[in-house]
């Protein structure tokens, strides 16, 4: 992968996730989630130390399907938005793009959840009140969370893989949501796509993680944000996937920047960041129960 896929989507983080002064928060590191290679897959955990408000959010931390690890003391104004009005927040790393598929890396997110679910109690959060986002990647990560969830295997041998991975709420930001579009086969790829391991995939395996072929009428409440000006994930992926939440009944809404690109500034920036919580609160708190 190109690494300035990455440098975009952290470029857009920094925007989106503007530190102000911070209310007291205990971060839990590295926490494992499962195994592969020989490899821990974790996540770090943000907890406000008063007025948890026991929803939880998970970031897909991933930009090209490349997920970086950062300290995470470092990534605490990130999400104070967040931990501020009461949400706990967990920061979620998967299998890492060249080594990684996209499959894998789906396969990965949803295990996080599963683990999150299962050990609810522990971190003192609601196990029906689990929301998730990203941007770019993560946002596609996060759509797939939404739209290609189950229940869990009650006969599965691994006790993770018992308990759902569904989401209650999805926030995504300039998300890819038809892979088949960016796939080396499709006759219209962008040239930029060359650039990103992730996407050396063929049209018929795209179709598998492309969440818009997965939107049903159970979809979880679903926030899109996209700019009308995106060159690498052009919003027409935002709108078709907005207009099949419609055609099914799915309570979402897309918000269109004029003039940005992929990735927000400025009052874009400020007023997506206030969007994204607003729509958490709305759709996670106690009282929307």
């Amino acid at each position: 992968m190109n690494n300035n896929g990455l440098s975009i989507c952290l470029l857009a983080i920094s925007g989106v996730m503007m530190p102000v002064a911070q209310a007291d928060v205990k971060v839990t590191p590295d926490v494992v989630y499962g195994h592969k290679f020989g490899m821990a897959l974790t996540y770090d955990v943000f907890t406000p130390e008063k007025d948890a408000n026991g929803a939880a959010v998970l970031f897909m931390v991933s930009g090209g399907w490349y997920s970086r690890w950062s300290p995470p003391e470092q990534m605490k104004g990130f999400f104070q938005p967040l931990t501020d009005k009461g949400f706990t927040v967990f920061a979620v790393r998967h299998g890492s793009s060249p080594k990684f598929s996209i499959a894998e890396a789906v396969a990965d997110v949803r295990r996080s959840v599963r683990f999150i679910r299962m050990n609810a109690d522990q971190y003192g959060i609601d196990a029906k009140r689990l929301g998730v986002f990203g941007l770019s990647a993560g946002g596609h990560l996060s759509l797939m969370l939404g739209t290609a969830s189950d229940e869990g295997n009650p006969e599965a041998m691994d006790p993770v893989e018992k308990f759902s991975n569904r989401v209650q709420s999805v926030v995504a930001y300039v998300a890819p949501t038809d892979l088949r579009i960016m796939a080396k086969d499709a006759p219209e790829r962008l040239p930029a796509y060359d650039h990103f391991s992730a996407l050396e995939i063929d049209v018929r395996e795209a179709i598998a993680d492309s969440p818009l072929v997965h939107v049903t009428s159970d979809d979880p409440p679903t926030l899109l944000l996209a700019g009308d000006k995106d060159d690498l994930v052009p919003i027409e992926h935002s709108r078709n996937i907005q207009a099949a939440f419609e055609g099914a009944g799915v309570k979402s809404r897309l918000i269109e920047y004029e003039g940005a690109g992929h990735g927000f500034q400025g009052d874009d920036a400020e007023e997506s960041r206030a969007e994204m919580v607003a729509w958490f609160e709305a759709t996670l708190t106690e009282k929307t129960k």
